[in-house]
């Protein structure tokens, strides 16, 4: 692989807070998944996120999930690999999956909102679906 064919795979596999904001607000066919714990997610995520820790990734548990659509996994941070880990199962099950780079904690540096019990206020993101 050269250096143009390794830096289109990157993109193809990840996205940054601005460009998950800007297909959120543009109504784009994307569900955003915070692979953590039950319980970190009802502390904190992302606006219009589903939670589906990558533990439980399999068959049965995103059996009600379309295929058709872009999924981007999300995890803490920089030092949490949930959001690979998710991203890994999700791709093995053939979903369209893409990785959040940062996750929580560069969306929330990047000043979008959160919600949940230790939600935070920041630019806000309106799902146009």
């Amino acid at each position: 692989m050269n250096q143009r064919e390794f830096y289109q795979a990157k993109l193809a596999y990840e996205t940054d807070s601005w460009d998950l904001s800007e297909a959120l607000n543009n109504g784009e066919d994307i569900i955003v998944i915070d692979a953590r714990s039950p319980e970190a997610y009802t502390l904190e995520h992302i606006p219009t996120s589903i939670n589906t820790p990558h533990r439980s990734m399999c068959e049965a548990t995103t059996s009600d999930l379309d295929k058709s659509k872009l999924y981007v996994t999300y995890c803490d941070g920089i030092g949490c690999n949930a959001s690979t880990k998710g991203a890994l199962n999700m791709a093995k099950l053939g979903f369209n999956v893409k990785e959040l780079l940062g996750g929580l904690d560069w969306w929330k540096l990047d000043g979008y909102e959160t919600k949940g019990k230790k939600g935070v206020q920041g630019k806000e993101v309106k799902c146009g679906c």
